[in-house]
């Protein structure tokens, strides 16, 4: 019987162009089950470009890239999706739906006749809101934080194998930003996800990485470990690392 295939994500020589212009431009890398890639880099390098591949919101120009061992312009894009939980700043909930209607979608959508309470209702426990106090409530009535958790609860519902989070605590006062880090690593790792991570902020990478993706203009400039990433002679690294307060 062949060993189950350790690799969920795989970019092979992908490029994408709009207008003429190129996005991304010949990305390599693997990313490994249970494990937080991290994609780095200024406004602009393709970070979120590179998620909205992975899920097939877009399509490579040239190269490929594979989910799970299948390329993803093979997969019906419903079904992908069904595999893939997606993280947004601010949660990226619907406005009319209350919370337990939006962390329950993935499910509504899988089955349209899903008695997901249950379900829903673990996963705002999980994510530290009380069913109790919060599935009657509209986004509107929750704060920053607590709309971030709902994201997350939404993303986790359907016990996807793969989460893909654009900057989902950007927006975010330092303190809240700083625990819903910690907790979000934690249970991750708790629940052995895979997560491709997209961020501008170096702390929030070395936090929360398992290995770190160094984006610049559509590349893929350095591929390290936290660890190996204070050491590198990388310009850009070491510009990164003089922002913040860090021993290297």
């Amino acid at each position: 019987m062949a060993l189950e295939s350790t690799t969920i994500v795989e970019f092979n020589d992908a490029s994408y162009e709009i207008d003429g212009t190129q996005i991304l431009n010949g990305l390599n890398f693997e990313v490994s089950r249970g494990e937080i890639l991290i994609l780095l880099g200024e406004s602009g390098c393709g970070k979120t470009t590179t998620l909205k591949l992975i899920n097939r919101l877009i399509e490579p120009t040239s190269g490929e890239i594979c989910v799970e061992q299948k390329p993803t312009i093979e997969w019906d894009k419903i079904d992908l999706r069904r595999h893939i939980g997606y993280v947004l700043q601010d949660g990226g909930l619907f406005p009319h739906m209350n919370v337990e209607e939006n962390v329950g979608l993935p499910l509504a959508i899988k089955d349209a006749n899903s008695k997901g309470q249950p379900r829903v209702f673990e996963m705002l426990n999980l994510v530290g809101l009380d069913p109790a106090n919060f599935a009657n409530r509209f986004p509107h009535e929750l704060s920053g934080g607590q709309r971030q958790r709902v994201g997350v609860a939404r993303a986790l519902v359907s016990d996807p194998e793969l989460l893909l989070l654009d900057e989902p605590f950007g927006a975010l006062d330092a303190i809240t930003r700083t625990n819903l880090q910690k907790e979000f690593a934690k249970l991750v790792r708790e629940l052995g996800k895979t997560a491709v991570f997209v961020t501008h902020d170096l702390h929030e990478a070395m936090m929360l990485g398992t290995r770190i993706a160094l984006m610049e203009k559509g590349r893929i400039i350095l591929l390290e470990t936290p660890e190996n990433f204070r050491r590198s002679d990388v310009p850009l690294v070491r510009a990164y690392l003089d922002t913040i307060s860090m021993p290297v």
